[in-house]
């Protein structure tokens, strides 16, 4: 723990509680909503509550007795080592909820310390640190903290007024932060319905009237899916062709032009991986089935992902968004099971709609747009986060001092 500012009093969770530290209770789930819930882990997020991660109960006198508060503070003693530790503080988002036995709840004593103050210390870096540092476990997995752990977690605490002015910085960040959610989100919702009605000529520009054709992708595109080269042949490897797997998808997304492994030519030569230009749609097949990338330079790619690449007719930007629209419809069909996996066959057959290229282009370039303010939207509030986290850091430690 960093040293005690002047002024500040060094103090033990335990100290500013206003009755002890209690395990939550684990009933089995109801099979139907009954008005009762209990929290799952899911619940406790690095942003806040998460309201999908509760389950029905049945009211028994246990789930009655480990029902939430507003003013709850809660935190994971049973987690992994990135979650353990992690806490929230109900604020009544859920009525008639309860909280299991992989949880402990508290309440602090509003006459010994802030609340909203004790909230961002509770989320600072420093006091994950030390959750983390003090969980044990016979698996690396899953560990845990314990009710003494929590009890002394320690606290640097400037006097009620200066926690009360340092609670009210953060919050006005933490509301930053939250409107540039809500901007992403709304944005995110945007772009889907205008993709939509694009796609399928719901709305055109009134400069293009010309019909538009129904073709499958085969008539338009060539496909063929990539191999992976041996793994136990070094040689094969660490060279300079980008190799992409879906995590490279789901990491980098619309464009990709780095990839966590690259080839060598030999590599490319002794398996039944293909080399694909620029502007290759990268399309998956396995595993995150739908998701769609771009290639931003000539590369290769495992088996469980098909590269397309168009002809003169169809704008490859096109191709991407039209595949992008289809992403939730194919991904509901592999969680229902009909189709876990899909093959070059059955992209093959896929039917599109396929206006005029200079339409296309038109169509592709709005939808461009639309993910650079997406983009812009993510940037600033990466930035937010940042400085907010900075700002904690000095706050919370006494390094900056605010005026009372």
């Amino acid at each position: 723990m960093n040293k005690v500012p002047e002024g500040w009093e060094r103090k033990y969770l335990k100290n500013i509680l206003s009755d002890g530290i209690k395990n939550g209770y684990s009933p089995n789930p109801a099979e139907t909503e009954t008005g009762y819930w209990v929290l799952g882990l899911g619940a406790l997020s690095d942003n806040g509550f998460n309201v999908a991660g509760i389950k029905p109960v049945h009211p028994a006198d246990k789930v009655l007795a480990s029902k939430l508060s507003v003013d709850d503070f809660l935190i994971s003693r049973s987690n992994t080592p990135d979650k353990v530790g992690r806490s929230i503080r109900f604020r009544g988002e859920v009525v008639n909820c309860s909280y299991p036995d992989l949880m402990m709840r508290f309440r602090i004593n509003p006459n010994l310390a802030n609340i909203d103050f004790i909230e961002h210390v509770l989320k600072a870096p420093l006091t994950r640190r030390y959750y983390k540092d003090s969980a044990a476990g016979s698996s690396s997995s899953m560990v845990k903290i314990n009710k003494l752990t929590v009890e002394k977690t320690p606290l640097n605490l400037p006097c009620l007024a200066e926690q009360k002015k340092i609670a009210k910085i953060l919050s006005t960040w933490d509301k930053a932060i939250s409107t540039t959610e809500q901007l992403i989100v709304h944005s995110q919702q945007q772009k889907k319905s205008l993709m939509k009605k694009l796609l399928t000529g719901t709305i055109r520009f009134k400069e293009f009237i010309e019909p538009w054709m129904q073709v499958k992708l085969s008539d338009v595109s060539t496909m063929n899916s990539g191999g992976t080269p041996l793994s136990s042949v070094a040689k094969y490897y660490d060279g300079d062709i980008p190799w992409v797997s879906i995590a490279d998808m789901t990491k980098h997304g619309k464009w990709i032009s780095k990839t966590q492994k690259n080839i060598t030519t030999l590599g490319l030569e002794n398996s039944t991986a293909r080399l694909y230009p620029k502007y290759t749609i990268l399309y998956a097949m396995y595993a995150s089935i739908g998701e769609c990338s771009i290639a931003n330079t000539e590369l290769a790619s495992s088996q469980a992902i098909l590269g397309i690449q168009t002809a003169k007719e169809l704008n490859y930007l096109y191709l991407y968004y039209y595949l992008s629209s289809l992403k939730e419809k194919i991904k509901l069909q592999g969680q229902q099971g009909t189709q876990a996996n899909l093959n070059a066959g059955m992209v093959k057959a896929f039917e599109l709609k396929l206006p005029p290229l200079t339409e296309q282009q038109k169509i592709a370039q709005v939808l461009t747009t639309a993910d650079r303010e997406i983009e812009l939207l993510q940037q600033k509030l990466a930035g937010l986060k940042q400085e907010k986290q900075a700002l904690m850091q000095q706050l919370l430690t006494g390094k900056r001092r605010v005026v009372v």
